[in-house]
Order: C-alpha cells, then structure tokens, then sequence
C-alpha cells in the first residue's frame, strides 16, 4: 500500500494548467517541517510536489495561495535526474487523492482575521453571539 500523509505549507502559489485532452491540472509544492532533535538545531524541511486533478485541482487553485497550510493524502512516488552541478537528486511527489485546507479562508477584501481573545483564567475563547450555532 502506498498512502502518504503530508501536512506542510506551500512555497509559493498553485498553478493550473489544462492538458491537451482538456483535463484540469494543478500543481504545488509543500514544505513538511522535520521534528528537531534538539533544541538548538535549525528547522529542516522536506519538499514534496503535489499533483491534484480534475476539480480538487481546480478547488486547489481558487482557494490556495502561498504560505496556506494544507494536509494532502495520497500515494508518493519518487524521480531522480541529474542537476546542472552533476549531482543526482530526487523528487518526491504525491497525488493529491484527499486535501483537506487548513489555513482559515480569506476573501481578497479581507485582512487576515486575529487570532481569537482567550480569556487566560478561564482559558475560554469571546465569541459573538452571532456565531452561536443556536
């Protein structure tokens, strides 16, 4: 079985493109924080590239931008070539089956929203009445 949950952030905007037979395509690369080992380390990454078809491409596309926080799922697969300095490198790659967007959405009128005012003594969060289910 070959499924791959990754949860990072994108290193820059998606792009979609069409192929020839009409098929929508959209294309990103996530940034998965690695877990330090100690605590002075530097922060390490690993980039994966996700391919997500059809209308989750298009979802894709519409609804995220750099820096969005994304949980994919999916099989990854792994390609290696030769870079200009003649070193072989690899590139993983995963097909997008589930994303989830993690990020909170943002219209283009709208600032980001703040962060929620927790209350420290009680450790509960001021809502609106207005965004009571009831």
């Amino acid at each position: 079985m070959n499924k791959t949950i990754i949860i990072g952030n994108l290193t820059k905007d998606p792009e979609l493109r069409t192929t020839t037979t009409g098929v929508n395509v959209c294309t990103f690369t996530v940034a998965v924080n690695r877990r330090k080992t100690q605590s002075n380390q530097n922060p390490e990454a690993d980039f994966f590239k996700v391919t997500a078809w059809r209308e989750r491409g298009e979802l894709c596309a519409k609804f995220l931008r750099k820096g969005h926080k994304v949980c994919v799922i999916g099989p990854v697969s792994v390609s290696t070539y030769t870079g200009n300095d003649g070193t072989t490198r690899a590139n993983l790659e995963v097909t997008a089956d589930e994303i989830e967007f993690l990020s909170p959405r943002v219209s283009d009128s709208e600032e980001e929203t703040p962060a929620p005012r927790v209350d420290s003594a009680s450790g509960f969060e001021q809502v609106e009445t207005d965004q009571l289910p009831f």
